[in-house]
């Protein structure tokens, strides 16, 4: 393409070569957790550790080399599929959890590395933040659809099992007092299927909105659910950024002892310290001379990524978000 006299070229996005299948010769990944994770593992890193500046696409990662892992994992789940041992559903079972907690632990240690690397200077902490997530994001999904067989096999069927991020007995918990004594099933069926729609619109669902849009409410939903519930990869992946990386940032520092093992102080339990994203936002978007447009878009992202992880909109900072990505010409 070519560009005008005085001007200058925008920079392409630097991307990674395409990550070929590696040679596993005569082994079997789908023989054990090992083989399979060995087998997976340079795929993940390539997706979420290689060098790139766009935030729009993930590494690829070669089609036969994706057939591959997903043929892998199929035959790791299935290994067991025709025996007829009583507890081969159990079996089963425990080889989508090893591998679900696996891919945890990754998505753990990677958001803890991402953690360590921001800035200790709260002014540059936003810049680093919202393109670190942005890229995050994209790579959770990518992996995501890379390991879809884990969410078919292993978290469908723990959802089945009243083991995702809402059951039974949470509904029951917020709805025991509007079902009556005599209702029938129906009933109660459709009593929960309205409460669990009244919990996805919390994350920005409305009626009639269309199926993309509830299937990413719902996502949001999933990462705000506690660890111990069995979600999507791709909510797996953003319920740990949060957990790791921006509620440790949303936290306020722990008050030091004094040397006799006694709080030191009264007005701090009055004005509490404020967590470092607090800090962040104070120094970039509450200054005077800071761009309009800039202000709102800063803060535009960074309500989206909370949202993205799992922090409720009844939050405080994502009330403060709220209105500073708000447009003061919209109330004219």
């Amino acid at each position: 393409m070519s560009v005008g006299k005085g001007k200058h070229p925008e920079p392409s996005p630097l991307l990674p070569p395409t990550m070929l299948n590696p040679s596993v010769g005569t082994a079997n990944p789908s023989a054990s957790l090992a083989a399979l994770w060995g087998y997976i593992l340079p795929a993940l890193n390539h997706i979420a550790r290689s060098p790139t500046n766009d935030l729009e696409k993930a590494p690829a990662v070669d089609i036969s080399y994706r057939m591959g892992i997903h043929t892998a994992t199929y035959n790791y789940f299935t290994a067991q599929a025709a025996t007829t041992v009583a507890n081969c559903r159990e079996k089963q079972m425990a080889r989508g959890a090893d591998l679900y907690m696996h891919l945890d632990k990754y998505f753990m240690d990677l958001v803890r590395e991402l953690h360590l690397g921001a800035p200790e200077d709260d002014s540059t902490l936003i810049q680093y933040l919202i393109p670190c997530f942005k890229r995050y994001a994209i790579c959770a999904h990518s992996i995501n659809r890379l390991l879809n067989y884990v969410n078919r096999h292993y978290v469908k069927r723990a959802v089945d099992e009243d083991k995702g991020w809402l059951t039974l007995s949470d509904m029951f918990h917020a709805m025991v007092r509007s079902i009556q004594e005599g209702s029938g099933r129906e009933e109660i069926l459709e009593k929960l299927q309205k409460k669990r729609m009244q919990e996805i619109k919390k994350w920005g669902y409305r009626d009639g909105g269309s199926p993309q849009q509830l299937v990413r409410a719902e996502l949001c939903a999933e990462a705000a659910s506690p660890l111990d519930r069995v979600v999507t990869l791709e909510a797996l992946a953003l319920r740990r950024f949060r957990t790791e990386f921006v509620e440790p940032l949303l936290a306020s520092p722990r008050m030091k002892k004094r040397r006799g093992g006694v709080r030191s102080v009264t007005k701090h339990q009055m004005n509490p310290i404020e967590g470092r994203l607090v800090r962040a936002v104070r120094s970039v978007l509450e200054v005077q001379g800071v761009d309009e447009v800039t202000r709102r878009g800063l803060a535009s992202d960074l309500d989206e990524m909370l949202r993205a992880v799992g922090v409720d909109g009844t939050h405080p900072f994502r009330k403060k978000l709220k209105s500073l990505a708000k447009d003061p010409h919209d109330d004219q």
